[in-house]
């Protein structure tokens, strides 16, 4: 039996962190194309604004989000599992699982720890003045899935090194992770059709885009629920899953109060957002759980 930190899982490591950003590179176009081809053959809604109008400015954030994270971090959450491998650091070391049990359920405790930091910044309102320029996208679709300010994204790059560090998850669980994460968030943010029957199925195991859509909803006690971004099961455990919009999906209002002109879905003005405006509230009281 294979155990964590054996000597073929750090040749497989090694492999892994060489390859990187090649390999997040075709995962990313790949699943970008598919679910960009996806809304054009079966639309889960009308869109009024168009790609032309929403997409640059998307696209255009995730470029500059990417070259921060690169020019401000001197590591990837992969290199440092690498190093915490080498060193002996944290959890998973400890425990000295089986590769088989270790990565699982690494994956498990990173979007556990995922969907506490979504709720984080969401809760407290410095946080979510960074966060809010997710939500105040005025449509909802692939692009959305990886519009993130770059104050927030370097602050998840911080936090989510940490929690590599503390964990000492196997290299090769964060990259499957990471690779996990973009794919689910490009999916569940798509605007793409799935029969009901399907979708009741899907959301027990991942969460779909009806089920994550709610989560873009304008009304505040929608937008603070439905947290997850892999696993459903954190928002069920919690109390913050909501089944469907009040609204319906088909007529629901995407974004969120303080940023309804279209001109906010510029790049520069999106930039400015956690800068002015009202910074809301948490309705804590608001949340209910539905069946």
């Amino acid at each position: 039996m294979t155990s964590f930190g054996g000597p073929g899982w750090c040749r497989m490591s090694g492999i892994f962190l060489t390859d990187e950003p090649l390999i997040r590179l075709v995962a990313f176009a790949g699943i970008f194309a598919e679910m960009a081809v996806w809304e054009v053959l079966a639309p889960r809604r009308d869109q009024k604004l168009g790609r032309g109008t929403r997409w640059p400015s998307n696209i255009g954030i995730v470029v500059l989000d990417t070259v921060l994270v690169r020019l401000v971090f001197p590591t990837t959450a992969v290199g440092l599992a690498l190093v915490a491998e080498g060193r002996g650091w944290g959890l998973f070391r400890a425990l000295d699982l089986p590769a088989w049990a270790s990565v699982p359920l690494a994956v498990v405790a990173l979007d556990f720890a995922i969907y506490l930091q979504h709720v984080l910044f969401h809760a407290v309102p410095a946080l979510w003045r960074l966060h809010r320029m997710h939500h105040a996208d005025l449509e909802i679709d692939v692009t959305t899935g990886a519009r993130f300010h770059p104050i927030e994204i370097l602050l998840s790059m911080g936090i989510k090194l940490g929690i590599v560090a503390v964990l000492g998850t196997p290299a090769v669980a964060v990259l499957a992770f990471e690779m996990l994460l973009n794919a689910t968030s490009m999916f569940n943010h798509s605007n793409v059709r799935i029969p009901i029957w399907l979708d009741r199925v899907l959301r027990w195991i991942v969460v779909t885009p009806d089920m994550h859509r709610v989560h873009h909803s304008i009304v505040a006690c929608e937008t603070n629920s439905n947290f997850g971004f892999n696993l459903p099961w954190w928002d069920r455990l919690f109390g913050t899953y909501r089944d469907q919009p009040a609204a319906g999906h088909e007529t629901m209002t995407i974004g969120i109060e303080q940023f309804r002109d279209p001109r906010e879905l510029g790049l520069d003005r999106m930039l400015l957002q956690p800068f002015h405006g009202d910074v809301g509230r948490y309705p804590i009281g608001e949340r209910q759980v539905e069946q």
